[in-house]
């Protein structure tokens, strides 16, 4: 389909850097652009590379308070006037960088740009490759995230007349830092795929969940046992996504593109393969499409398998989301494997699949009940879909 794409990317984005021993290393969104640069996903007809101007203190609480705003600021500036551990700061997941407001309010500013594009129509898609950071929470940092920025992103797009949004979140991590900045707004969908909060971080997202008093039925989790691989994801996804985003029927589409649910990452346990990503972004675009009126914000997220993973699967995204898909079978070109070595002292992949089917049977044609993916899809639409005029 015919599409244009706004992509927010600047090369400071990478100065969002927990230090050298840290999972959330800026080398996988360098090898992603440089990817992407290779194959001529960023120069095709339709897209547009700009550079973000940061967020503002007036944008970024949207979501966050003041107090924690400026701990962030005194934190990252050597300031001594704020006890840093108060705000989830100094920790091993979040510890403190110097110039840490700069960086994490640049990568809010280009999610924002990205927003700002999509809502003017400038652009039907924007895209943060280096955003998705969707564990900060309004007073605290969390899981190596300190400013939320899909929620800023969300709470802009409300301030300016948006009455319905859908965010769905594929991280293998549950989205709970966007889940509770709208836990109680009937106006924003919240959607999330993830591990059983049972095995991984951050121990939220029960299908039983589903928004607060104000908003029943706002808040889908889907969480998925460990070991689930690309035909019980994509099963999962199939089952509950797109009816919810059919019902809703919201005016901006919003979703993170976590890429950690592959089975090489070193920090979960699900077992997807790029093929199966691959089909997610595809889903997702298409809904948007369908149901968002092609209105299709995006963002990274999670990924830490830096050379193999992330580069190829957010390289799909960035091309699926400009309209123009790769050939999965198609080589990496040989100056990018070359860029990986010298970068990284690493093997590049030399092929943009792992040639893996990406199939699933349909949950509508039976289920089984003894089945651990089946049960956790009967919990989510149990849950969620009567809210929405949808029968479990």
């Amino acid at each position: 389909m015919a599409c244009t794409l706004h992509v927010a990317w600047d090369e400071r984005l990478t100065s969002y850097n927990f230090g050298p021993a840290h999972p959330l290393a800026p080398v996988r969104v360098e090898l992603t652009v440089e990817l992407a640069r290779a194959l001529g996903v960023l120069d095709a007809d339709g897209v547009t590379v700009a550079a973000p101007p940061p967020a503002t203190d007036t944008e970024l609480e949207y979501v966050h308070d003041k107090a924690y705003i400026e701990a962030v600021k005194q934190a990252g500036s050597g300031g001594a006037s704020v006890n840093p551990g108060r705000y989830g700061l100094g920790t091993a997941d979040d510890p403190i960088f110097p110039g840490m407001h700069e960086a994490s309010a640049l990568v809010a500013g280009a999610t924002l740009a990205a927003a700002a594009a999509v809502w003017s129509g400038t652009a039907g898609h924007g895209v943060n490759i280096a955003g998705g950071l969707h564990h900060a929470m309004r007073d605290h940092a969390s899981g190596f995230c300190i400013y939320n920025d899909p929620a800023i992103a969300i709470s802009w797009l409300l301030a300016q007349g948006a009455e319905r949004i859908a965010y769905v979140d594929i991280d293998v991590h549950h989205g709970d830092g966007v889940q509770a900045a709208f836990f109680n707004d009937p106006r924003v969908l919240t959607i999330s795929l993830h591990e059983d909060p049972r095995t991984l971080f951050p121990g939220t997202g029960r299908a039983s969940e589903t928004g607060g008093p104000d908003a029943e039925g706002s808040a889908a989790n889907v969480a998925l046992p460990a070991g689930t691989s690309d035909a019980g994801w994509l099963r999962a996804f199939h089952a509950v996504v797109p009816p919810l985003l059919r019902a809703f029927g919201p005016q901006v589409l919003v979703s993170q593109h976590g890429c950690d649910t592959h089975w090489m990452d070193p920090l979960a346990n699900l077992e997807l393969t790029i093929d199966a990503q691959r089909a997610a972004h595809a889903a997702i675009h298409e809904l948007a499409h369908e149901t968002a009126g092609g209105r299709w914000l995006l963002t990274g997220g999670g990924g830490y398998e830096l050379v193999q993973v992330v580069p190829r699967t957010w390289t799909h995204l960035l091309a699926e989301a400009a309209g123009r898909p790769l050939d999965p079978t198609i080589p990496t070109p040989p100056s990018w494997r070359d860029y990986v070595a010298r970068r990284t002292g690493a093997a590049a992949p030399e092929i943009m699949t792992e040639q893996a089917p990406a199939r699933f049977p349909r949950f509508e044609d039976g289920h089984d009940p003894g089945d651990p993916v089946d049960r956790a899809i009967m919990a989510t639409r149990s849950a969620v879909f009567p809210h929405h005029g949808l029968m479990p």
